[in-house]
């Protein structure tokens, strides 16, 4: 048999991506889209809890030792940073304790931590913004924790919305999305925010961006841009803002 084992270099170097989800997260295939070919996801969960999406949810899945421990169930492949992939986890208790999560990952091992709240933060200094719209699935207590998140990074919440769903985020119609996304926002918001690493947002970000002619910023969206540039690569899909901070 004539076989040119040369012609199979490869294959292509790996980069990981380590993954600190919920137990609840629905929306892996969602996260892939967001990644260059070479990065792989590797992802690990928080135990679970048997209470619906709310301001106790939110505190038992972040947990700094549950935090640590799926940290570490992710090092043996060698990640290159690790994320907590919960925005409502990552600010139901404010900044200080954001700050807490990404030290709590890196103290079990990892070369760097982000979480999706801090990678909020970064994204409204980096683009400069200090009023925004907001939209969350979550019911009115939560929603407003994170008003309380934003006010301690001096940005100021001009509208705001909620899907008051304490279970099945992921089944949230695109039509849905859009409809609330339209009506959260406000003449004096810079940009939207769309809480939640498990409401599906991928395909409605440019064409709302263009309709409103503002960043339309999401959670899985946030999250994988503050990973790369911490690899140094470049995000794929959509997000005008993206071009503009990369």
């Amino acid at each position: 048999m004539d076989f040119d084992f040369l012609a199979f270099e490869g294959p292509l170097a790996q980069r990981g991506i380590g993954v600190i989800a919920p137990f609840d997260l629905a929306l892996e295939r969602e996260l892939w889209r967001w990644v260059p070919m070479e990065v792989s996801l590797h992802l690990a969960r928080t135990p679970y809890e048997p209470v619906p999406v709310s301001m106790e949810m939110a505190r038992l899945v972040s947990d700094s030792h549950h935090l640590a421990g799926a940290t570490r169930d992710v090092l043996h492949v060698e990640p290159e940073v690790v994320a907590y992939l919960c925005t409502s986890g990552s600010f139901v208790n404010g900044v200080d304790y954001e700050r807490s999560l990404t030290k709590a990952i890196c103290d079990a091992g990892a070369p760097d931590a982000v979480t999706t709240s801090g990678a909020l933060a970064e994204v409204l200094h980096q683009l400069d913004l200090h009023r925004v719209s907001v939209l969350t699935p979550y019911d009115a207590d939560l929603t407003r924790a994170l008003h309380d998140f934003l006010a301690e990074l001096d940005v100021a919440t001009v509208a705001s919305d909620h899907l008051g769903l304490g279970g099945g985020i992921w089944k949230v119609s695109y039509r849905t999305i859009a409809e609330r996304i339209l009506a959260a926002d406000h003449g004096d918001a810079e940009a939207i925010f769309v809480s939640c690493t498990n409401l599906p947002t991928y395909d409605l970000i440019e064409p709302l961006e263009t309709a409103l002619g503002k960043p339309v910023l999401t959670a899985n969206q946030l999250t994988m841009w503050a990973c790369l540039r911490r690899m140094n690569l470049p995000i794929v899909g959509p997000g005008r803002w993206l071009r503009a901070v990369s």
